[in-house]
């Protein structure tokens, strides 16, 4: 099979395939906030808590990530679809349009999420176009807030009927 047929079938699957949506965010080398939209997302061990994401490697935040020995995952929550546009686009100020704080490990936080675990870099894996963070957790909040969902390229709260 042609190999672009494989890709835009792939691209079609994973997009029918609903997730959920972080935000994962550090600091680079002068202390300035980096962050970026991620649906890679999943745990990984209870023992230690390991999470896991992937980065694209052509993304200009990439040599950040690999970099840092730290990071957070924000798991937004529904009513977050504008920080989900904002941390997903190109060429704006991210931080400079959203409440954020920066935690007692060094990590800009940012308001309103259902959840945040604060993480330290525990294993990096190069996987084809990607590579995988693996992070431990070192400290974790939840709001216990309705989180946002992803499906085909668009973004929303759960619906109603899940909970019947």
């Amino acid at each position: 099979m042609d190999n672009s047929k494989n890709v835009a079938c792939f691209k079609e699957v994973m997009g029918n395939y609903p997730t959920g949506v972080t935000v994962v965010t550090t600091v680079d080398e002068q202390g300035v906030p980096l962050g970026l939209t991620v649906n890679s997302f999943a745990s990984v061990s209870l023992d230690p808590l390991l999470v896991l994401w992937s980065i694209d490697k052509r993304v200009s935040t990439y040599e950040t990530f690999i970099k840092t020995d730290k990071f957070a995952v924000h798991v937004l929550s529904a009513d977050q679809g504008d920080i989900c546009s904002l941390f997903a686009s190109r060429d704006i100020d991210r931080f400079g349009n959203c409440e954020w704080d920066l935690s007692e490990n060094g990590l800009p936080i940012i308001e309103g999420a259902s959840g945040v675990m604060q993480c330290k870099t525990f294993k990096t894996i190069e996987a084809g176009d990607h590579t995988i963070l693996i992070g431990e957790v070192v400290a974790i909040e939840s709001e216990n807030k309705e989180p946002l969902l992803y499906h085909k390229r668009k973004f929303g709260k759960i619906p109603d009927e899940f909970y019947i």
